[in-house]
Protein backbone atom coordinates (compact mmCIF):
# COMPACT_ATOMS: atom_id res chain seq x y z
CA UNK A 1 0.00 0.00 0.00
CA UNK A 2 1.21 3.49 -0.84
CA UNK A 3 -0.03 7.07 -0.80
CA UNK A 4 1.45 9.01 -2.54
CA UNK A 5 -0.06 13.30 -2.85
CA UNK A 6 1.09 16.82 -3.51
CA UNK A 7 -0.63 19.76 -1.86
CA UNK A 8 -0.30 23.12 -3.53
CA UNK A 9 0.32 25.26 -1.12
CA UNK A 10 2.69 28.42 0.04
CA UNK A 11 4.49 25.90 3.18
CA UNK A 12 4.00 27.04 6.84
CA UNK A 13 6.93 28.04 8.33
CA UNK A 14 5.86 28.25 11.93
CA UNK A 15 6.43 24.69 13.52
CA UNK A 16 5.72 23.08 16.34
CA UNK A 17 8.53 24.48 18.44
CA UNK A 18 7.13 27.65 18.95
CA UNK A 19 4.57 26.76 21.50
CA UNK A 20 4.23 28.73 24.56
CA UNK A 21 3.87 28.14 27.89
CA UNK A 22 2.06 30.04 31.10
CA UNK A 23 2.06 29.40 34.41
CA UNK A 24 -1.47 28.06 36.01
CA UNK A 25 -1.52 27.18 39.67
CA UNK A 26 1.97 27.28 40.31
CA UNK A 27 2.25 24.42 37.24
CA UNK A 28 3.45 24.47 33.64
CA UNK A 29 0.65 24.93 30.91
CA UNK A 30 1.60 24.38 27.58
CA UNK A 31 -0.72 25.73 24.26
CA UNK A 32 -0.40 26.83 20.39
CA UNK A 33 -0.41 30.38 20.18
CA UNK A 34 -3.32 31.84 17.69
CA UNK A 35 -0.35 31.73 14.48
CA UNK A 36 0.09 28.08 15.38
CA UNK A 37 -3.32 26.79 15.86
CA UNK A 38 -4.01 28.21 12.17
CA UNK A 39 -1.14 26.40 10.51
CA UNK A 40 -2.37 23.53 12.32
CA UNK A 41 -6.20 23.98 10.75
CA UNK A 42 -4.13 24.87 7.41
CA UNK A 43 -2.36 21.65 7.20
CA UNK A 44 -5.91 20.11 8.21
CA UNK A 45 -7.73 21.48 5.87
CA UNK A 46 -5.06 20.42 2.62
CA UNK A 47 -4.57 16.83 4.20
CA UNK A 48 -8.08 15.70 4.42
CA UNK A 49 -8.48 15.22 1.02
CA UNK A 50 -6.18 13.09 1.27
CA UNK A 51 -6.68 10.62 3.67
CA UNK A 52 -6.13 7.01 2.85
CA UNK A 53 -9.00 4.71 3.24
CA UNK A 54 -7.13 2.02 5.54
CA UNK A 55 -5.28 3.58 7.62
CA UNK A 56 -1.81 2.24 8.31
CA UNK A 57 -1.14 -0.28 11.24
CA UNK A 58 2.19 -1.31 10.32
CA UNK A 59 5.68 0.55 9.88
CA UNK A 60 5.96 3.04 7.00
CA UNK A 61 8.33 5.50 5.30
CA UNK A 62 7.51 9.15 5.02
CA UNK A 63 9.19 10.79 2.13
CA UNK A 64 8.22 14.72 2.61
CA UNK A 65 9.43 17.16 0.08
CA UNK A 66 8.79 20.75 1.32
CA UNK A 67 8.86 22.72 -2.23
CA UNK A 68 9.36 26.79 -0.27
CA UNK A 69 8.77 29.69 -2.98
CA UNK A 70 11.66 30.77 -4.75
CA UNK A 71 12.95 34.36 -2.83
CA UNK A 72 15.72 36.14 -4.53
CA UNK A 73 18.31 34.54 -6.63
CA UNK A 74 17.49 30.82 -5.42
CA UNK A 75 17.33 28.89 -8.24
CA UNK A 76 13.91 25.91 -9.05
CA UNK A 77 14.91 22.85 -7.41
CA UNK A 78 17.67 24.09 -5.17
CA UNK A 79 17.89 23.07 -1.45
CA UNK A 80 16.76 25.63 0.74
CA UNK A 81 19.36 25.91 3.86
CA UNK A 82 17.74 28.12 5.62
CA UNK A 83 14.94 28.24 8.52
CA UNK A 84 12.63 26.29 9.42
CA UNK A 85 14.56 23.12 10.24
CA UNK A 86 13.19 20.16 8.63
CA UNK A 87 12.85 18.10 11.77
CA UNK A 88 10.53 20.92 13.28
CA UNK A 89 8.30 21.03 10.05
CA UNK A 90 8.07 17.37 10.45
CA UNK A 91 6.56 16.53 13.82
CA UNK A 92 3.43 18.66 13.16
CA UNK A 93 2.62 17.82 9.79
CA UNK A 94 2.65 14.00 11.45
CA UNK A 95 0.87 15.16 14.49
CA UNK A 96 -1.68 16.67 11.95
CA UNK A 97 -1.61 13.28 9.83
CA UNK A 98 -1.80 10.92 12.99
CA UNK A 99 -5.11 13.44 14.31
CA UNK A 100 -7.03 12.22 10.84
CA UNK A 101 -6.17 8.47 10.78
CA UNK A 102 -3.14 8.56 8.32
CA UNK A 103 -2.06 5.76 10.21
CA UNK A 104 -2.79 4.56 14.35
CA UNK A 105 0.30 6.36 15.48
CA UNK A 106 3.09 8.10 14.21
CA UNK A 107 5.70 6.37 15.81
CA UNK A 108 4.84 3.47 13.00
CA UNK A 109 6.92 5.79 10.96
CA UNK A 110 10.05 3.63 11.08
CA UNK A 111 12.01 5.54 8.08
CA UNK A 112 11.67 9.27 7.04
CA UNK A 113 13.14 11.26 3.82
CA UNK A 114 12.74 15.22 3.97
CA UNK A 115 13.92 17.59 2.03
CA UNK A 116 13.13 21.23 1.58
CA UNK A 117 13.75 22.86 -1.55
CA UNK A 118 13.12 26.51 -3.44
CA UNK A 119 10.41 25.81 -5.79
CA UNK A 120 8.17 27.34 -8.40
CA UNK A 121 5.52 26.19 -7.28
CA UNK A 122 5.44 26.02 -3.70
CA UNK A 123 3.96 22.45 -1.71
CA UNK A 124 4.20 19.62 0.23
CA UNK A 125 4.61 16.18 -1.32
CA UNK A 126 4.41 13.48 0.97
CA UNK A 127 4.83 9.45 0.00
CA UNK A 128 3.61 6.95 2.54
CA UNK A 129 4.92 3.28 1.74
CA UNK A 130 4.25 0.65 4.01
CA UNK A 131 7.46 -1.51 5.25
Amino acid sequence: MTTEFFMPMKPPTKTHQQKKVRIVDGKPVFYEPAELAAVRVKLRDHLARHIPEKEYTGAVRLVTKWCFPITGKRQDGEYKTTKPDTDNLQKLLKDVMTDLGFWTDDALVASEITEKFWAEVPGIYIKIEKL
